[in-house]
């Protein structure tokens, strides 16, 4: 299938990933077939490549370039820019809202991975089964570490962010013997929350409460370093956190503190404020944190299926409708739709 371009000639929909985390494509151009198109593979380096490779793109499949006002502001006939993930935070949606193209993502294409992955890290640090295998291969056995190893029975369970993923990981921890699962989502109905079997509690009751924290929010202004040194200092002694969702949520100055204070027993994390991470990362230096490399999201399945429905929402407004999973809503839209867009709640409501 063809446009007509301002000039009147006819020319092909460019549809441009900006940096190849996948090796192939398959998936993607198998979904864009029917409009003839096959997606151009770049490695953008900085906003000026981008704006010589995107002017002219009409949709663009995102990984994790930077999306900026600048860049955007470059692109002339892009209509979407659809992000490969959960998350959005490189990208400027004001800056894409006012220039009327969508932003879209792929809510729920890693939940039973990343909630499998989150519980895998906890058990890890409950059991401190890293520890014990890093001393077990030095050759040590009867290993004594500081921190003592606790029962799960009788604990307290908090999830922070009841969307996708933590709703998945309270239904699969649903059948272990705590004696509370408390919820932190100011987006959710609190009867929904109990509906389902657990607590939905305040931010300062979440803290104090928790035995076990597991942070499933996504990244924003009021997001951003919602676990610092006050949160730090609510948490019961001797709390154990884990972090699947992104790195910025939690100081990790702070949170190093904890850790080698005591104050926390262990920390499970696959993202961090700087990825990779560091070789003088201070987490590297402590026995009480499981640390993996962002990959919470992964699995063959997961990765074929965030492919095709990153295509999906290229091909759906390529063709005249709204994403399938809308960030923005552009402004032609707004009197049209009942969409309330996802941007727009979670910077009016406080997390």
């Amino acid at each position: 299938m063809n446009v007509l371009t301002n000039g009147g000639t006819m020319a092909a929909f460019r549809v441009v990933v900006t940096d190849d985390r996948h090796g192939q494509y398959r998936e993607e151009n198998d979904v864009l077939q029917s409009l003839g198109v096959e997606v151009e593979v770049y490695n953008l380096a900085d906003a000026a490549h981008a704006a010589e490779v995107l002017r002219y793109a009409d949709a663009v499949l995102l990984n994790l370039f930077p999306m900026t006002a600048e860049v955007i502001g470059s692109l002339s006939r892009c209509r979407i820019i659809s992000r490969y993930g959960t998350g959005y935070d490189n990208v400027d949606v004001e800056a894409a809202t006012s220039a009327g193209i969508w932003v879209a993502r792929v809510p729920d294409y890693a939940t039973e991975d990343a909630s499998d992955h989150a519980i895998a890290l906890l058990l890890s640090c409950v059991r401190q089964i890293a520890a014990k295998d890093r001393h077990v291969r030095s050759g040590e056995w009867n290993v004594q570490l500081p921190s003592r190893v606790s029962r799960i029975d009788g604990k307290v369970l908090g999830i922070a962010g009841y969307g996708h993923v933590g709703r998945a990981v309270h239904r699969k921890l649903s059948g272990f013997p705590f004696s509370r699962i408390l919820i932190y989502d100011p987006h959710k109905d609190p009867a929904m929350i109990r509906s389902r079997g657990a607590e939905p509690v305040n931010f300062d009751e979440f803290l104090a409460e928790s035995d076990y924290v597991s942070l499933h929010v996504p990244l924003n202004h009021e997001t951003r370093h919602m676990i610092g040194r006050t949160e730090l200092a609510k948490m019961k002694d001797g709390a154990i956190l884990v972090n699947t969702a992104r790195g910025a949520v939690i100081n990790e100055p702070e949170l190093v503190n904890a850790l080698s204070s005591g104050k926390l027993s262990a920390a499970g994390l696959d993202v961090f404020e700087q990825e990779p991470m560091v070789a003088t990362s201070q987490l590297r230096m402590l026995d009480n944190v499981v640390l993996t490399d962002h990959t919470g999201y992964y699995s063959e399945e997961s990765i074929g299926e965030l492919k095709t429905k990153a295509a999906q929402n290229v091909l759906r407004v390529l063709t005249g409708n709204p994403p399938v999973s809308p960030v923005n809503l552009i402004p032609e839209q707004r009197n049209s739709s009942s969409f309330v867009p996802e941007f727009e709640i979670t910077r009016s409501v406080r997390w």
